[in-house]
């Protein structure tokens, strides 16, 4: 049995379903909304490279070291973008929260934030999971912020890293949330999401 088995994750409004070849035509439609894919730092697919982004993903969670997710607005059914747990340890009880992007016009909304709040609600209350991380470019300084409003620690960074997809070499920032934290980052996730925007 691997240690994170398909679900759906619903709140608010977004669903996150296992990501499969059925949700390839959204996921082109998400990233040309904004053409994401000219954005330096992230890992947005070209239109072209949708389905083997996707057939690598499901590569990965047939592997066990990553499950990605479609996140999809529950009432219109439209892909709005994608998220994955990933670098998986069940033996630490470790997992990542990355390869995240959403289309532009779903940024700077209640999206990420709800995302968030379910894949880390998962992740702490159902896989018991003892430490989430996440990681980033460090030129990604939207990326960043966004990490920290969710209450992670930055560990440090990673200098060297990886490859960006121009051939550049990244320096990587690294964060994680250690289970004893996420009462008051969960307390603070749903604050951010029942204010006023």
């Amino acid at each position: 049995m691997a240690f994170v088995e398909p679900v759906t994750l619903s709140a608010r409004g977004v669903d996150l379903a296992p990501l499969g070849l059925d949700h390839e035509e959204g996921l082109r439609a998400a990233a040309a909304d904004g053409a994401l894919w000219n954005i330096r730092v992230t890992s947005v697919p070209e239109p072209e490279q949708t389905r083997s982004y996707i057939e690598n993903a499901l590569a990965m969670r047939e592997a066990g070291n990553r499950f990605a997710f479609a996140a999809i607005d529950s009432a219109s059914k439209k892909v709005l973008g994608c998220t994955s747990y990933h670098d998986i340890v069940p033996a630490l009880r470790r997992l990542e929260i990355g390869w995240t992007w959403y289309g532009k016009s779903s940024q700077r909304s209640h999206v990420n934030t709800t995302c968030k709040l379910l894949l880390l609600t998962h992740a702490f209350e159902t896989l018991g999971c003892h430490v989430v991380g996440w990681r980033t470019d460090n030129f990604n300084f939207a990326s960043q912020a966004a990490i920290e409003r969710l209450g992670a620690k930055k560990d440090g960074v990673l200098r060297g890293h990886a490859l960006r997809r121009d051939g550049t070499i990244r320096d990587t920032v690294m964060y994680s949330m250690r289970s004893g934290e996420w009462p008051e980052a969960r307390a603070q996730l749903l604050y951010l999401l029942d204010k006023p925007r």
